[in-house]
């Protein structure tokens, strides 16, 4: 196992009230493999991740759990030895590549800073061809024009292939994908998990995938795990959770999904009932 999350609490405080984001989380992911977390908005997937990369500020906490990576407890080691790993061993595709991306620098600039940090031994010229082998691995169209853009001058599928190439420019180990494609068009969505697909195969990469879309599941995950409020609520197969859902939350999720067809439909499409609490559904029938 690569990475394993066990018992992870992630709480945010405040002058009135302490809020459990992430609660007593655990899953793991296998070399090489590619697990979703799945779950409505606010259910804890993205706090979870930051927690990986230890990016947790004030007035969050990891209060407790384990994060081992590579057999290390991440919440043990210093904020030296984080920075040290992470955009090296571990990456991170952030949900908005506009807000990630400084727009005071170019995207070469910018590609070009990952390496010097953690790839000291290049040279000026050694690092100029590494990142433009990068963009051509993303299938960045023009990259020697691209090298000396801005953000803003490129598109929005443009700038996400610019963050999965700074994300692998390193060659990690765990690759995090906070919904990389949320801002994109159906077209552009497909390239982009097309070519996180085939960087796994090149690179052997593990992927901790975060999605609110079970279509994009269903493309990208060897195993998912669905959160809650905060819970893991469940944790299968990809096949055993479009075939056999245990949990009534992951079932409420799957009958949400539109189906196509000709069927008429007699009755509204159906929701996550907000009404309903679904951690007080007895967890001994769930595979948690």
């Amino acid at each position: 196992m690569l990475l394993e999350v066990n018992n992870l609490l992630t709480c945010f405080y405040s002058d009135k009230d302490i809020n459990r984001a992430v609660d007593s989380v655990s899953f793991g992911i296998p070399e090489g493999k590619t697990v979703c977390v799945v779950g409505e908005s606010g259910s804890g997937k993205s706090i979870t991740a930051l927690s990986i990369m230890g990016l947790i500020e004030k007035p969050g906490k990891v209060v407790n759990g384990e994060i081992i990576f590579e057999g290390v407890d991440l919440l043990k080691e210093n904020q030296n030895y984080m920075r040290s790993i992470r955009g090296d061993k571990i990456a991170m595709i952030f949900q908005e590549p506009m807000t990630s991306l400084n727009p005071s620098y170019t995207i070469g600039y910018q590609l070009d800073e990952v390496l010097r940090l953690h790839q000291k031994d290049l040279n000026k010229k050694e690092r100029y061809d590494k990142v433009i082998e990068g963009l051509e691995l993303v299938a960045m169209p023009f990259v020697q024009e691209k090298y000396s853009e801005y953000p803003f001058k490129l598109s929005g599928g443009q700038r996400q292939r610019v963050m999965i190439a700074m994300a692998m420019m390193c060659e990690p180990r765990l690759l995090i994908a906070d919904e990389p494609t949320t801002a994109l068009d159906v077209t552009i969505q497909a390239q982009v998990l097309d070519l996180m697909r085939e960087l796994q195969k090149k690179r052997g990469t593990s992927i901790l995938f975060i999605t609110h879309d079970l279509g994009v599941v269903a493309q990208m995950a060897d195993e998912v795990v669905v959160m809650y409020r905060g819970h893991v609520v469940e944790k299968a197969s990809v096949k055993e959770l479009f075939t056999n859902p245990k949990h009534p939350y992951t079932k409420a999720l799957l009958n949400s999904i539109p189906r196509p067809g000709k069927i008429t439909r007699k009755s509204k499409l159906e929701t996550v009932d907000e009404n309903v609490d679904y951690l007080q559904f007895t967890k001994k029938s769930c595979k948690i």
